[in-house]
C-alpha cells in the first residue's frame, strides 16, 4: 500500500501542476502565512532553458582565426547551404583561447560575454565516463542519436538505462527544505523529466497568462463550491489511490491561491522589459521573473525552473530555422537577464541551455545536418565568471581525433554530471547530494568546472 501512495504521488506530480494551471485564486489554505514575508537575502534560482531538436553547436560558435575558420569553410562550405561567414559572426575573444564568433542573431547576449555575464560550455554530452576515439564502443551511451533518448539522457544525468527522475528534481529533493510551502521546481514548459523528483512534487504553469477555474472566483456560489470540494477531497482517504488523488487536488488549490495573483498582475516591474516579444520562450521567461519577483510572497528561498523552445531539427533549411529561433531565444534571454538585474537578483539567478545533442560537421543535402553528440552551451547570469570558454573545442576535422565516426559527431570532453553538478554546487547541494543526484560523478576527475563563482 505505501508504495502504490508513494507510486501514485510521484506520478502525480506533474499532474498536479497540471491542475494547478487550471484553478482560479480560492484561499491561501495554509500558505497564507508567506504574503507579507520579506525576500529571503540569500535566495538563489536555477532556470534550465531546453532547446528540443538538438541545435547545431557548430553554427552558435565559430572559430574565425583564419587557419579555424578556413577549416569550417572546408567542410561547411558556401555551396552546403549551412555556411556561416566569417564576416556576420560577431567576435567574442575567450580568455586564454583563439578568437571566436558567434551565429549573427545572438546580437543581444552577444556583449554580455565581453560584461563577464556570459560564459560557453564548449563540447559537453551524455557521457557513462570519459570516453576517447580508442574507448567509443566500448564506453558509449545508450541509443546515441535518439532524440527521446537523448532528451532523456540529457535531463536525466543518466545513460545507461532508464531514469525515473531528472537531475533537477533530484536538486529540488535535496533542497526541499529551503521552502517553507511552496515547491522547489517549476516548469513553465509542461511535463519533462528534468522537473521529476523522487520526493518532491514539481509545479506546472502555462506559458502565458494567470490560471482560472470557472465558477470559483469570489461569491457565495463559489465559496459553496469550494466547500463542498474540499468535503469531498477529505473523504475516503484511508484508500491509497483516492488520498493521493486527493493530496494532489489539495495542493493544487493552495498554490493556485498563490500563484494566480502573481501570474496575473498587470503591475509587473519586469513587464515592460519584455514589450514586442511574443515568441513562446519570450512569454515563458516572463514568467519565471515574475515568479521571482514574487519571491517574498511565495516564500522562497531557492527555486529551479524549466522552459524551453523547439523545432531545432535541422535536417534542412538549417540557416533559415536558426534565424527564427535564435532570433527569438537571444532577446528573450537578454531580457530575463536585464530584469534580473532591475530586481536586484542578477547574481542569484543562473541560466543554463541544454538540447538533445549536438549537430554533424558534415552538412546533410537539403541544407541542413544531421544527428551528432558533443554540444556547446551557454550560461548566463551575474555569478557566471564569464568571458570565457570552458572545456575543450574540438578539432574540426572530420574522422579526426574528437570525431566519433566520419561525419563530425563530437565525442564529448565534457559530462551532463560535470555540468550539472557544478551548477548545484552553487546552489547549495551538499557534496553528499551530489553523488546521489549525479551517480556518474566519481568517475570524472574534475566535478567542478568552474564557470561560476
Amino acid at each position: 500500500m505505501n508504495n502504490r501512495r508513494e507510486f501514485l504521488s510521484r506520478a502525480g506530480a506533474l499532474t498536479a501542476g497540471g491542475l494547478a494551471a487550471r484553478l482560479a485564486p480560492i484561499s491561501l489554505l495554509g500558505l497564507g502565512a508567506t504574503a507579507n514575508a520579506q525576500a529571503a537575502p540569500d535566495y538563489k534560482a536555477l532556470v534550465c532553458v531546453f532547446l528540443y531538436g538538438g541545435v547545431d553547436g557548430n553554427n552558435l560558435v565559430v572559430p574565425i582565426d583564419a587557419a579555424t575558420y578556413a577549416q569550417y569553410a572546408a567542410v561547411r562550405t558556401v555551396a552546403s547551404g549551412v555556411n556561416l561567414t566569417q564576416a556576420e559572426l560577431l567576435p567574442i575573444q575567450p580568455q586564454a583561447s583563439g578568437p571566436y564568433g558567434l551565429h549573427p542573431q545572438l546580437s543581444e547576449i552577444h556583449p554580455l560575454f565581453a560584461a563577464g555575464k556570459l560564459a560557453i560550455l564548449a563540447n559537453v554530452g551524455p557521457l557513462n565516463e570519459p570516453t576517447t576515439k580508442a574507448n567509443y564502443f566500448a564506453k558509449r551511451p545508450d541509443n546515441l542519436f535518439s532524440h527521446s533518448d537523448q532528451q532523456n539522457q540529457w535531463q536525466s544525468a543518466v545513460s545507461s538505462g532508464a531514469s525515473a527522475s531528472g537531475w533537477g528534481g533530484r536538486i529540488a529533493d535535496a533542497m526541499a527544505a529551503q521552502n517553507t510551502n511552496f515547491p522547489v521546481i517549476t516548469s513553465i514548459a509542461g511535463s519533462a523529466l528534468f522537473t521529476a523528483g523522487g520526493s518532491t512534487t514539481a509545479l506546472a504553469l502555462p506559458a502565458a497568462g494567470g490560471l482560472a477555474l470557472q465558477g470559483f472566483n469570489g461569491g457565495a456560489a463559489a465559496n459553496a463550491r469550494l466547500a463542498a470540494m474540499q468535503s469531498i477531497l477529505a473523504a475516503d482517504r484511508d484508500n491509497a489511490y483516492v488520498d493521493a488523488a486527493a493530496g494532489i487536488t489539495t495542493q493544487a488549490l493552495a498554490l493556485s491561491s498563490v500563484v494566480n495573483p502573481i501570474l496575473s498582475a498587470t503591475n509587473s516591474s519586469v513587464q515592460a522589459l519584455f514589450a514586442g516579444q511574443t515568441s513562446s520562450i519570450a512569454q515563458q521567461l516572463l514568467q519565471v521573473a515574475k515568479l521571482i519577483e514574487a519571491r517574498a510572497q511565495t516564500g522562497a528561498r531557492r527555486q529551479v525552473f524549466f522552459v524551453s523552445l523547439g523545432g531545432f531539427d535541422t535536417h534542412s533549411n538549417e540557416l533559415t530555422t536558426l534565424t527564427n529561433l535564435l532570433g527569438q531565444l537571444s532577446p528573450a534571454l537578454r531580457s530575463f537577464y536585464d530584469a534580473t538585474v532591475q530586481l536586484g537578483v542578477a547574481g542569484s539567478v543562473t541560466t543554463f541551455t541544454l538540447s538533445d545533442f549536438g549537430r554533424t560537421f558534415q552538412p546533410a543535402s537539403g541544407a541542413g545536418t544531421d544527428h551528432a553528440w558533443g554540444n556547446h552551451h551557454f550560461i548566463l547570469g551575474g555569478a557566471v565568471q564569464g568571458g570565457r570558454m570552458y572545456g575543450s573545442y574540438p578539432t574540426l576535422a572530420r574522422a579526426g581525433p574528437d570525431d566519433a565516426d566520419t561525419s563530425g559527431r563530437w565525442i564529448p570532453t565534457m559530462a551532463v554530471d560535470q555540468y550539472g553538478a557544478t551548477l548545484a554546487r552553487w546552489f547549495g547541494v551538499s557534496e553528499p547530494a551530489l553523488a546521489t543526484i549525479f551517480p556518474n560523478l566519481s568517475r570524472y576527475s574534475i566535478s567542478n568546472i568552474g564557470f561560476l563563482a
